[in-house]
């Protein structure tokens, strides 16, 4: 198996919104930023849990791995997307696609196209995780609701880069809430601290909220099922995607969350 790196309204977001949607027999999908961090060594890790947690709602996700870190696309890639589509299990599916968002970059910066060769490639994903960096994000995510999940860890400078990401999304995209994962080991007293500054930071200074945050402990074992955070997270994504199809219920959450931690 390969390690990972890492609106509402009427009107349709662009002109091919609506036959998209025709075509696609109006299943949902679930889009999910996910802002690679090089301040974070356990990115793959928790790539590997945040699938594991959509595979656990009844999901499957297509990880578009397109960080700095990421593996070169396969060559047959721009003629045949879905050739270099490599599935993993029956719950995901792998797509090396380092330098892959700049090939889509239109006239006016916007690489969404990125997202419309994704769906007809791997029609069978529930949610496409798109991993890469937040310049990238922004130009795929120009014209697209989404709620981008930035990736943290227990030392200054990956929060540091968590808050320059969420600060670029907002200005240049105008995605005002984002998700937070932290790896670390969940026993750190510390953990509530950083998500309350951050979720502060972001506010004060952005008008950007933090909608939800969990631990991934980067030491345990792989078949670990999700935290009750985590399967919240997960839950709030699908949500925001319109997919209520039915999925484990998650126990009540046991770390404070943003409205307790004001």
């Amino acid at each position: 198996m390969r390690d990972f790196y890492a609106t509402s309204g009427s009107m349709p977001l662009d002109q091919a919104d609506g036959l998209r949607r025709l075509f696609a027999g109006n299943r949902p999908r679930c889009l999910v930023p996910l802002v690679s961090n090089p301040h974070v060594p356990f990115a793959g890790i928790v790539i590997e849990r945040l699938t594991a947690a959509f595979g656990a709602a009844g999901r499957h996700t297509l990880v578009v791995d397109a960080a700095d870190s990421a593996p070169l696309p396969d060559e047959l890639a721009p003629m045949d997307l879905a050739s270099a589509i490599e599935p993993l299990g029956p719950d995901v599916s792998y797509l090396a696609a380092r330098g892959m968002p700049l090939a889509y970059v239109d006239t006016r910066g916007s690489a969404s196209g990125l997202l419309d060769a994704l769906a007809d490639a791997a029609p069978q994903a529930d949610v496409v995780l798109l991993h890469a960096s937040a310049s990238d994000l922004a130009r795929v995510f120009q014209r697209r609701a989404a709620r981008p999940v930035v990736i943290g860890a227990d030392h200054p400078e990956s929060i540091k880069h968590a808050y320059a990401s969420v600060k670029l999304l907002a200005q240049r995209c105008t995605l005002m809430t984002f998700d937070l994962l932290l790896a670390a080991p969940p026993r750190s007293r510390r953990l509530p601290h950083i998500a309350r500054s951050l979720a502060g930071t972001a506010d004060g200074f952005l008008g950007s909220l933090l909608q939800r945050w969990a631990v991934i402990d980067p030491a345990s074992a792989p078949a670990s099922p999700a935290s009750s955070e985590l399967a919240a997270l997960v839950q709030g994504q699908l949500a925001l995607a319109g997919d209520d199809r039915p999925q484990p219920t998650a126990a009540a959450a046991t770390l404070p969350q943003p409205a307790a931690l004001r």
